[in-house]
């Protein structure tokens, strides 16, 4: 089994101020990531085998793809109603003007609340996309009130409902 280390979030302006640059990779490198996309759990023996590599080279092969940040962790990808948060929402947010310095605050507090599943720092009308679970309505729309509305950067949001999220099936990656 892989060990998991807690990802920090990168968001907000100061993510965006540096694109990563492009990195190179090899057949091999394209094989470990087809094959951790569809099971991130996979053995490191498994995997050195579905890539015809010793598992020696292959653990350093995975450990060289985190270091250079293109895998950006391991995780479960848990239900947020198993955890009684049936209710997802998209929400636009919009900041004023004059809080456009400290976007990148707005970002890393957005992405501390327990509703945020994501924060997404965006181009056009508005500044930010969230993405949030909540267990209901009166939950959603207090967390909109007590966590945007009444932040003093905060111009304007839009709350969108999810009603279902069709995920695409792991494409190969080569």
């Amino acid at each position: 089994m892989w060990v998991v280390k807690k990802n920090d979030r990168a968001v907000g302006p100061t993510a965006a101020a540096n694109p990563r640059q492009s990195v190179v990779l090899d057949d091999v490198d394209r094989i470990l990531l087809d094959e951790l996309a569809r099971d991130g759990r996979m053995t490191n023996n498994a995997l050195a085998a579905a890539a015809g590599i010793a598992p020696s080279t292959c653990l350093g092969r995975v450990r060289s793809l985190v270091e250079r940040g293109v895998i950006r962790g391991f995780h479960a990808d848990i239900d947020p109603a198993a955890l009684g948060r049936s209710l997802q929402a998209m929400i636009s947010v919009r900041v004023h003007a004059n809080a456009r310095p400290q976007l990148a605050a707005f970002g890393e507090q957005l992405a501390t609340l327990d509703e945020v599943l994501n924060v997404y720092f965006i181009a056009g009308a508005d500044d930010y996309l969230i993405h949030v679970a909540t267990a209901d309505t009166e939950e959603l729309r207090l967390f909109v009130l007590e966590h945007l509305s009444a932040h003093p950067a905060v111009a304007r949001t839009e709350t969108i409902l999810i009603f279902e999220h069709v995920r695409p099936r792991t494409r190969p990656l080569r």
